[in-house]
């Protein structure tokens, strides 16, 4: 039989339980038709045949929660994480060196600041902005996407509109705007320069895919389009339409459509109650590169910007209440879960904060005992604060979390200084949920922090913050654990099990090569294992290492 490629001499983990390993694998029309040991190969002729030179193979990397069409936006902007930024004296003279380089009264863009970071523990002022750019409009985004900071000139933009439900405007001690803009009253800020337009958007998603790719992804959840805080345009979907018609997406995706983006569609008498896109149009939409996965609804904040939902205090100073707050008031959230739930979706909910945990499995609760529904597989996005005697509500309901592991490092040091220590252990949790049966899959919500898979896969096995502090060692999982999440928890997560996360006939041909082989190696060591090659369909997207040949 001829086949399109054969891949053969790897070492491949194929996460199959009926055939763990193997070293040789044929690809015909973007699927595996066969994955065995090397006499396999002499069953087979092909157009291409690839020696792997006995590398380590895994499935393709899936970020079960990323926002691709952010992150190659950011490419362009100041880099004003930490490192290289200490203080916030340093994001100013960045700003001052990019304003030299911009037209009198354009747009001064930066992203990644965290103020746990900086010297001064604090947000930029507006004045400080003003003074490093005095003739710019400046926007800071802050790493979590929750808040930001502008100078002067874009405060007056905004000055006398009202501000949204579930948003904030930070104030000095004196009372007088300070430039922070909290939540949902970053789109006061967002709508001077939104809606971008689709080539705009597509230019992202190809810098984005390049990206991934170089890092081993092959499949990625796009937390939400079309509407709301995280889209860029209302005619968002289109977008990621025409990037895959001009050839520029290089990963899979599947796509969370903003709640916002939803509406009660008219039906004839009998049929049942549709809160949808157009046509009724809601999960499952699309193939295997491009589909219309669930519906992102976003009930609080985030723990490092302490907006996230508490049912006590956050440790020192903070917010007025300093329990944070809900972005959807709880009554109007409990209504929008049941809606969709009611009308066929995957329901996605970014959820941080214990209290607002909890509202959301009321709500997942309510859903399904009123409409009942088999196999829904309803998400907590972050799912960050979760007490211990809520976990068997999460598994009795069949309801998936979708914790980040790369938060452990990069911002487990402000989650904890956020929470205390006598609440971290509730924070992030992982071997809590599989020790219980409950799926786990993999995620990095990058650009929040770095993406790379492998260095979420680190964080997750070594519970290790920045500073080398533990985080929750009681969390730690292991490597095939870790790997199992970023693959075939992922694939779960997003109903696409059947397709992805395993080698093994039938799945799409998406894959890894890497450098060293995790389960061989010491784990302090994986998140510096190098991504040699990856495949997706069967194609070479990346191939740092040569093995087309």
């Amino acid at each position: 039989m001829r086949v399109d490629a054969l891949y053969i001499n790897g070492d491949v983990h194929t996460f199959d339980t009926a055939l763990p390993n193997a070293s040789t694998m044929a690809v015909l029309g973007g699927r595996l038709i066969a994955v065995g040991d090397a006499d396999l190969a002499a069953q087979f002729s092909a157009d291409r045949v690839i020696d792997l030179g006995g590398r380590t193979v895994v499935p393709g990397f899936n970020d079960a929660h990323n926002h691709m069409v952010f992150f190659g936006m950011n490419l362009a902007d100041v880099d004003c994480s930490s490192p290289p930024m200490r203080s916030v004296r340093d994001i100013c003279d960045a700003i001052r060196e990019r304003a030299a380089h911009t037209p009198p009264g354009g747009w001064v863009t930066g992203s990644g600041y965290d103020q746990n970071k900086l010297a001064e523990g604090r947000h930029p002022h507006a004045r400080e902005l003003d003074e490093a750019a005095p003739n710019h409009k400046v926007w800071l985004k802050h790493t979590s996407g929750h808040m930001c900071a502008v100078n002067t000139a874009v405060l007056d933009m905004i000055r006398d509109t009202p501000v949204p439900s579930g948003g904030e405007l930070g104030r000095d001690a004196d009372g007088a705007l300070d430039g922070l803009v909290m939540e949902q009253a970053q789109s006061m800020v967002r709508d001077l320069v939104y809606p971008l337009t689709v080539d705009r958007i597509v230019d992202a998603i190809d810098q984005a895919s390049t990206h991934y790719l170089s890092e081993g992804v092959t499949s990625a959840t796009e937390a939400g389009v079309g509407a709301g805080l995280v889209s860029h345009s209302p005619i968002e979907i289109a977008a990621w339409m025409t990037a895959r018609q001009r050839g520029v997406l290089g990963v899979r995706v599947n796509m969370l459509v903003a709640v916002e983006a939803l509406h009660h569609i008219s039906h004839a008498e009998g049929d049942d109650t549709m809160f949808a896109l157009d046509g009724g149009i809601h999960s499952g939409l699309g193939d295997e590169w491009l589909r219309i996965g669930g519906t992102k609804i976003f009930s609080d904040g985030s723990l490092i910007g302490r907006t996230a939902a508490m049912f006590d205090p956050f440790e020192g100073g903070g917010h007025e209440c300093n329990c944070g707050f809900f972005q959807t008031d709880p009554e109007v959230l409990h209504r929008l879960i049941v809606d969709a739930h009611r009308s066929g979706w995957q329901v996605c909910t970014h959820a941080i904060g214990d209290r607002a945990v909890a509202t959301v499995l009321e709500a997942y609760e309510d859903a399904q005992r009123r409409y009942p529904r088999a196999d829904t597989r309803h998400r907590i996005e972050h799912c960050g604060v979760l007490q211990e005697r809520l976990l068997d509500s999460v598994k009795n309901l069949g309801v998936i979390p979708v914790p980040q592991g790369r938060f452990i490092s990069e911002i487990g040091d402000g989650m904890k200084n956020a929470l205390g220590l006598h609440r971290t252990p509730d924070a992030y949790r992982q071997k809590s949920f599989l020790d219980r049966g409950i799926p786990l899959p993999g995620s990095s919500d990058r650009p929040v922090v770095n993406g790379a898979p492998l260095l979420g896969i680190h964080d997750m096995v070594n519970q290790k913050t920045a500073s080398g502090e533990d985080f929750v060692p009681g969390e730690a999982i292991g490597v095939y654990q870790a790997f199992h999440a970023y693959t075939r928890g992922s694939a779960y997560a997003a109903f696409e099990e059947r397709v992805k996360g395993a080698l093994a006939p039938g799945m799409l041909a998406d894959f890894v090569v890497l450098g060293a082989d995790p389960f061989a190696i010491d784990r302090d060591g994986i998140g510096e294992i190098p991504v040699e090659a990856t495949i997706v369909g069967g194609e070479i997207g990346f191939d740092a290492v040569g093995i087309a040949g």
